[in-house]
């Protein structure tokens, strides 16, 4: 399998509308809106999104581009890795999350099979 890139990151925000005007005011950046609850970040060097927080706060999630998704997982459980969310659609594509051994959980997503 080929490297896999760093491609978007997620940031989890409990005052959505706070957390956009910051980074519009600080940063400069645009958003494209994805409906009620998900923007998504433009003009930040990497592409990420914004999402309305449920329930307690998180980390940032840092979700990396894969051409094949299952060879992804497989890698994934194959160096020791635990999934944490089974791969599920989204708009755009298809994607899991998992726990590397150290602790941090990341995501994998892949464009749909055309």
């Amino acid at each position: 399998m080929s490297a896999v890139p760093i491609n978007y990151v997620e940031f989890v925000s409990g005052d959505f509308a706070a957390s956009r005007k910051f980074f519009e005011g600080a940063f400069g950046w645009r958003f494209t809106e994805y409906g009620p609850d998900y923007v998504g970040i433009e003009d930040a060097g990497l592409d990420g999104g914004i999402a309305r927080a449920e329930g307690e706060r998180r980390v940032p999630l840092v979700i990396l581009f894969a051409d094949d998704l299952d060879a992804a997982e497989a890698a994934v459980r194959q160096a020791g890795g635990e999934i944490t969310r089974p791969q599920y659609d989204f708009p755009g594509g298809r994607r899991f999350h998992f726990r590397e051994p150290g602790g941090n959980e990341l995501a994998v997503w892949a464009e749909p099979k055309g």
